[in-house]
């Protein structure tokens, strides 16, 4: 721990408060790398402190801000870390940044089986750092998880968070395309959840550089229409489910619709459209008949 003056601390936020560079940004970088969050800070102030301790020194600290005003370099790629869900993981440039509206995509999955459903097996398809099946495995004691992703050096992210976080080894993880490394438990699967790649061509062209040049494009585009990988896996998607499986997409804005579709074409039913906590159809689920 580094003990920090409280007052040249205070002075510094005063000056990015006053220069209107990403407020929000930088109490992220405090909470992240220094280790104090926002409501910690107001605490500080009240109680009138003349020194704090910080998981960092202040000179470093003001170091990885400056990266970040010049490079426009996300705030959790500079420390290694985002909060996603009720978990702190670890994340580096190999893996996606998890979004706030994908935290949804846990509730919707949860919610399908009832409490009493005691052995799911269930796939996060394309699992990046592990969001997804860490924190299902967490709220359902009695599931199985089997995260793949194609990257090896996601893999380790994702198993790295998985033993910061879970105490019992009730994830599999494999590297591979989608489907492609589960073949032994064909038709064994319950429920598959993917958040693929799924930006269209023209989207991701008019990313913003903070997006394009840091985050990996193997993660984000989808392809001329965006549904590139998305094909893949529902194609696949019979060869892997029980009969009853459900399979949870998150997609772009616009493309639900055709997702249906390709659900519908190969054997799912109860297809629904469900929007995210924006108002927007994130994500599409079908049953496989």
């Amino acid at each position: 721990m580094f003990e920090i003056s409280t007052k040249e601390l205070f002075l510094w936020i005063k000056d990015i408060k006053k220069n209107k560079q990403g407020i929000d940004d930088f109490y992220l970088l405090l909470d992240l790398l220094g280790g104090i969050s926002k409501s910690e800070l107001l605490l500080l102030k009240i109680n009138a402190q003349e020194k704090v301790n910080l998981n960092i020194d202040l000179i470093s600290l003001k170091k990885k801000w400056l990266e970040y005003i010049k490079l426009s370099k996300p705030i959790q790629y500079i420390s290694g870390s985002t909060y996603w869900r009720n978990f702190k993981f670890e994340l580096t440039n190999d893996v996606l940044i998890p979004r706030v509206e994908t935290e949804q995509i846990v509730e919707i999955a949860s919610n399908i089986f009832d409490y009493e459903d005691k052995k799911i097996i269930f796939a996060d398809l394309g699992t990046g750092s592990g969001t997804i099946s860490i924190s299902l495995v967490v709220e359902n004691s009695n599931w199985k998880g089997l995260a793949t992703d194609i990257d090896i050096n996601a893999i380790q992210v994702a198993q790295k968070n998985h033993k910061k976080i879970c105490s019992e080894s009730n994830i599999n993880f494999y590297c591979g395309n989608w489907w492609e490394p589960l073949k032994k438990y064909s038709g064994r699967i319950n429920l598959a959840i993917s958040n693929p790649p799924y930006i269209p061509r023209s989207v991701y062209e008019k990313l913003p550089s903070s997006v394009k040049d840091f985050e990996p494009k193997i993660a984000l585009y989808g392809g001329e229409d965006g549904l590139y990988h998305i094909q893949q896996i529902i194609s696949d998607a019979p060869k892997f489910l029980v009969k009853g499986g459900w399979l949870i997409l998150e997609n772009h804005f616009d493309q639900s619709k055709k997702i249906k579709n390709l659900l519908r074409d190969y054997g799912f039913n109860s297809l629904k459209t469900i929007n995210d906590t924006f108002g927007i159809g994130r994500f599409t689920i079908g049953r496989y008949k």
